[in-house]
């Protein structure tokens, strides 16, 4: 990383690297990821629009006067040198489109972010994401459907991506964390601001074991438009979208209506038929959404995720991820079952295992499809 200068009147585009010059363009008034496509489509390179003349960069598709003269007097309003500090005192890292772990599913929208500020670290298993979301103003149904899906896919192996506001979001991180599985939380703010305030012990705990992320610069606050442009990235990085609970007004639907877009899963959570906080929900489902009463629902439209064998698929395989790993109990007890009934006596029996441990285990089997049970508590593996 090239050293900046102490001044921003002192520092010279050409001697800029792509990822100084996409956080300063990210900083200025104006230019989002559509008109910065245009930029670098003309350009070729990101620092090589910062040293452009006013009159070269009208001449490029979708720039007009104003955002023009903004690009070419950048130094005068953007201090680049101070977000680098604070970049670095917040003990953040960027990302930028041509990184490994810039998620590949979200390079693949219309309107990728030029650049992610992450806290804690994005991994490649995140690619098996799912968003869960729903209204702020939610109900006790509503929190624990939404813990208890986020518990099951992060219990499998599953991201769980929300946007860490109250309400659903909160439970979905929560749920996550408690399986001790991965969960990301996109911000509609700066990353160094916390909102809601009382989940800023939330943010560090997902920071400590998955990543918060943003596309906004230090201290940008919430608005109107910061939270669709944080909904577009919840469901531009996931495999698919679930609503847990929304009235015909959340924010949720707007993350549901992006997903549709991208050609991704919208799936929704059905609640009672008098509900106004589940009216959205039942409009998603009217309109082709899933029907979600269970991660077995969610998971079933993922099912190249889990392989019957719980091994990579092969080349003439439809499976487009690998499979996840089994943990040591999973494999004790999934070794000991047949394609003939077993009862869970039976089981713990043969495993040497607790009997709370293969419980455990046992649900996490039927969650990756890998073991069914049957009436009377019997278990049989899936052919």
């Amino acid at each position: 990383m090239v050293k900046l200068a102490e001044s921003g009147a002192n520092r010279y585009p050409n001697s800029m690297d792509a990822r100084e010059a996409l956080v300063a363009l990210n900083m200025i008034e104006g230019v989002g990821p559509v008109r910065a496509r245009s930029l670098l489509e003309h350009f070729g390179e990101a620092p090589r629009i910062l040293a452009a003349s006013e009159a070269e960069l009208r001449r490029v598709r979708n720039i007009g006067e104003d955002t023009a003269r903004a690009i070419h007097g950048w130094e005068k309003t953007i201090d680049l040198p101070g977000e680098w500090q604070r970049i670095q005192d917040f003990g953040v890292h960027i990302l930028i489109q041509s990184d490994d772990l810039y998620p590949e599913s979200l390079r693949e929208i219309y309107d990728p972010p030029l650049v992610l500020y992450v806290k804690g670290a994005l991994s490649p298993k995140d690619k098996n994401g799912v968003a869960l979301v729903g209204s702020r103003m939610v109900t006790h149904y509503g929190v624990e459907t939404a813990r208890k899906l986020a518990y099951q896919l992060a219990y499998v192996g599953v991201t769980v991506v929300s946007g860490g506001a109250r309400g659903v979001d909160t439970a979905a991180h929560q749920g996550a964390l408690t399986a001790k599985g991965r969960t990301i939380a996109v911000l509609g703010t700066g990353i160094n601001l916390v909102f809601p305030p009382e989940n800023k012990e939330l943010f560090d705990r997902i920071a400590a074991s998955g990543a918060v992320i943003t596309q906004f610069p230090f201290n940008r606050p919430a608005d109107k438009q910061s939270f669709p442009i944080r909904n577009r990235i919840v469901a531009g990085m996931t495999l698919g979208t679930v609503v847990v609970e929304a009235n015909l007004t959340s924010g949720a639907l707007i993350t549901a209506h992006f997903a549709t877009e991208y050609g991704r899963q919208v799936f929704a959570v059905p609640g009672r038929i008098d509900s106004p906080r589940s009216k959205g929900c039942h409009d998603l489902i009217k309109k082709g959404a899933k029907l979600c009463e269970g991660a077995e629902d969610i998971l079933s439209e993922f099912e190249y995720l889990f392989p019957a064998s719980n091994k990579p698929p092969t080349a003439n395989e439809t499976g487009l991820l690998p499979a996840l790993e089994l943990p040591p109990n999973e494999q004790a007890v999934y070794a000991v079952l047949t394609v003939e009934e077993s009862a869970i006596d039976e089981v713990i029996r043969r495993s040497n295992l607790p009997a709370s441990a293969v419980s455990v285990a046992l649900l996490g089997l039927e969650m990756k499809r890998l073991v069914k049970q049957l009436p009377g508590k019997m278990f049989v593996k899936n052919r």
